[in-house]
């Protein structure tokens, strides 16, 4: 038994003995029976999953490849814009193009004389295309010869709200600036100023600008060759990055369209320090005081919030301006505008302030005005550019016979009663119910009138598509309306300047926001007077024209009754807003009866933008065929008149009464040179030879006859239409 045990023992000692000499073989084995295991089971689970979702595991056939991703393409090419005076921009854009070309990318020189923007800018911000500026400084900080147009056209597209702030968003662009810095005070200003208006027109800046310096002792890199190699360099980069569908933009601090880095900002998009924030929020302060102008809404960037940071300086400017205010009311000495010319020799004419402040002057300049003495101004009509180049004239071309190409818009005072909801200027001009200000004389506002319009004109001379007959005959002025800003008819002298306005063959055309109906009486014959009628009712004229006298009704209807004493032309415009007084037929009618006008003119509001003045928007504006049915409404409403002329581009009809329809054919338009000689008769004879508007008619075109075909367009000119853009339905 005993043996037996032992017997077991020994062969139990062999076997273990055994497994461990061999323990290698085993671990082996019991690694692939576990990997085999494994493996049958992941191979049943993945059989059930085909079975519920089959795409999650679908494979290609043999030989068969997934299809390539289609090619993204960022950047189609460059175009390298050059302003140059001596030929150093020019070389510049040569060598740029062909490092450009050498990187496999297209570029394109372009000599900005050979440019128009207004029709082509726009075309660069759907084009993939890289925009490259290489702008030099000319005498005095201005830009050299062949991009004078380009500049000045960028500088007013830039402020003007027909345009609108996202005009040119999407365009991608750089700016390389050739200036001197020995000129300290105009050192590279072109380069500044392009840059800024591109990026208030929501340009996209690919990398911040470059300089360069003609000055070697202070160029950064030895010489303005330098400079430029230097930012090649950097825009070379820039560029393959870009074509790579990097989104970065400036120096990578900019996020949501928001600049981090407020100060380079600043400096790059506003010269002279100039806030747009602080503007836009002393302008709500100065706006509600009808003493003081409101400061320009102008937004340079991509929104108007205020920072936190800034906030304290906003609510310290707003304090000082308001204790000059009311430091101003104190001293100040009120002076009524006269029932004839001059006004009230109650104070020292040195005294009174001047209307035009430096922060309104600012504001207005860089609104495109130029500016007259201390309250006058005068402006570039966009119908005047139009006619010049042969695109068509505004609508009193059609209704009139104005000649667009050769008509002035002046006012000889910004100031105005009213803060109507649809001004065009978003209020920048000062308010008042009384002439407060030191006054310039007629003459002086007439010639520099006529001087700064005839230069702005000679500012068209080589731009593309301009005329060279009508270029010529703009510089002489045959028309004038006083119809820019504000109230004309404020002016004491107002009488003064229509008479030197006759004496040198100019007609008048003179716009009245009727609340000052006894200077309406005493006023010299005008070609053509107007009185706005924004409205019908009390209720809607307060809510609409939002005017500063409390008696504003009563005024309202006043001077209806001194147009209607007038023997000259005299016209109704009303301004139709949706959902707001176009529902007012029977109200018009009656208004329409008291004055007896002789033409009513009915046009759409314009949309002017957003603004804190004004709670308009697109929804306000009514189309043209909506004018068109409220027209034929008021017209069943009135017996005497129809409807005789049509101008669709303005979104405009004109009514006329009956007596201008001489054997079933039209005759609004005016006989100019037969109304110099009535109004010098008068004038001769001491205002006892009068005349009346039938005395100077002219007939009617058919092209500008209600129901034409050319829908009041005339055919000697082109329509021409901005391509993908807002319809512009705006003019003077």
């Amino acid at each position: 038994m005993q043996g037996t045990v032992e017997n077991i023992r020994g062969f139990a000692d062999g076997y273990f003995l055994l497994v461990w000499q061999n323990r290698l073989y085993l671990y082996t084995a019991a690694a692939v029976l576990i990997g085999l295991w494994l493996t049958l089971s992941m191979a049943f689970k993945k059989k059930k999953l085909v079975s519920v979702v089959p795409w999650l595991y679908k494979t290609t056939k043999k030989n068969e490849y997934p299809p390539e991703k289609e090619k993204v393409v960022h950047v189609a090419g460059v175009k390298i814009f050059f302003g140059s005076q001596t030929g150093t921009a020019k070389g510049f854009a040569k060598e740029l193009a062909e490092d450009v070309r050498s990187l496999g990318f297209q570029s394109e020189i372009i000599d900005m004389k050979d440019y128009d923007p207004d029709d082509r800018l726009s075309e660069e911000c759907t084009n993939k295309m890289v925009c490259v500026f290489l702008m030099a400084t000319y005498t005095d900080g201005q830009p050299t010869e062949n991009a004078e147009w380009f500049c000045k056209w960028l500088e007013e597209a830039s402020t003007d709200f027909r345009y609108g702030k996202t005009y040119l968003k999407g365009l991608r662009y750089a700016v390389f600036g050739l200036g001197n810095s020995v000129y300290v005070g105009h050192y590279n200003t072109v380069s500044k100023n392009v840059d800024k208006w591109l990026w208030m027109l929501s340009g996209s800046r690919i990398m911040t600008r470059g300089e360069g310096d003609c000055n070697v002792v202070k160029s950064r890199n030895g010489s303005i060759q330098a400079d430029f190699q230097a930012w090649k360099a950097k825009f070379l980069s820039r560029l393959q990055a870009l074509a790579k569908g990097e989104k970065k933009a400036c120096s990578g601090k900019c996020k949501n369209g928001s600049c981090k880095n407020k100060k380079k900002h600043k400096e790059e998009a506003d010269d002279n320090h100039s806030q747009p924030e602080k503007n836009s929020s002393e302008a709500e302060l100065i706006e509600s005081s009808s003493e003081e102008e409101s400061a320009a809404e102008e937004d340079t960037g991509h929104g108007s919030v205020i920072d936190m940071e800034d906030l304290g300086n906003v609510m310290n400017s707003m304090k000082k301006a308001k204790r000059k205010m009311e430091g101003e009311e104190e001293e100040s000495h009120r002076v009524r505008v006269s029932k004839l010319n001059g006004v009230k020799k109650t104070e020292m004419e040195e005294e009174r302030r001047e209307m035009i402040t430096p922060a309104l002057r600012e504001a207005l300049t860089k609104q495109g005005y130029k500016l007259i003495g201390s309250h006058s101004g005068v402006k570039l009509c966009r119908w005047t550019k139009s006619m010049l180049r042969g695109r068509g004239g505004c609508y009193k071309h059609t209704f009139y016979g104005i000649e667009s190409h050769r008509c002035m818009e002046t006012t000889p005072s910004l100031a105005c009663a009213n803060k109507c909801v649809f001004c065009w200027r978003h209020h920048t001009n000062p308010v008042g119910t009384e002439w407060r200000w030191k006054m310039d004389p007629a003459e002086k506002i007439l010639q520099e009138a006529v001087e700064n319009h005839q230069s702005m004109i000679r500012q068209f001379r080589g731009v593309p598509g301009v005329r060279p007959e009508r270029f010529e005959e703009g510089l002489i002025v045959k028309h004038c309306a006083l119809s820019l800003v504000g109230e004309p008819i404020m002016y004491p002298e107002i009488n003064s300047f229509l008479k030197l306005l006759h004496q040198k063959h100019i007609s008048s055309f003179l716009v009245t926001n009727a609340q000052f109906p006894e200077e309406i009486r005493n006023l010299v014959p005008v070609t053509q007077l107007y009185v706005s009628v924004d409205a019908s009712t009390k209720d809607s004229l307060k809510r609409i024209d939002r005017p500063l006298f409390k008696d504003f009704w009563q005024r309202f209807l006043d001077s209806l009754r001194a147009l209607g004493e007038k023997q000259q032309r005299t016209v109704y415009r009303l301004t139709l807003v949706k959902a707001w007084n176009v529902d007012e037929l029977k109200a018009y009618a009656e208004l329409i009866a008291l004055g007896q006008p002789d033409f009513i003119e009915v046009k759409g509001v314009t949309y002017c933008g957003e603004s804190s003045a004004s709670n308009l928007t697109m929804a306000n504006v009514p189309w043209h065929e909506e004018v068109i049915y409220f027209v034929q409404q008021l017209a069943d409403l009135l017996p005497e008149y129809e409807i005789a002329c049509e101008h669709e581009h303005s979104n405009c009809l004109l009514l006329a009464h009956y007596k201008f329809k001489v054997d079933g054919e039209w005759w609004t338009w005016i006989d100019y040179p037969r109304f110099q000689e009535l109004i010098q008769e008068y004038e001769e004879s001491g205002g006892t030879k009068t005349f009346s508007a039938q005395d100077y008619m002219a007939k009617t075109p058919s092209w500008a006859v209600f129901g034409a075909k050319e829908r009041g367009f005339d055919p000697l000119d082109t329509r021409w239409q901005r391509k993908n853009k807002t319809k512009d339905i705006s003019g003077c």
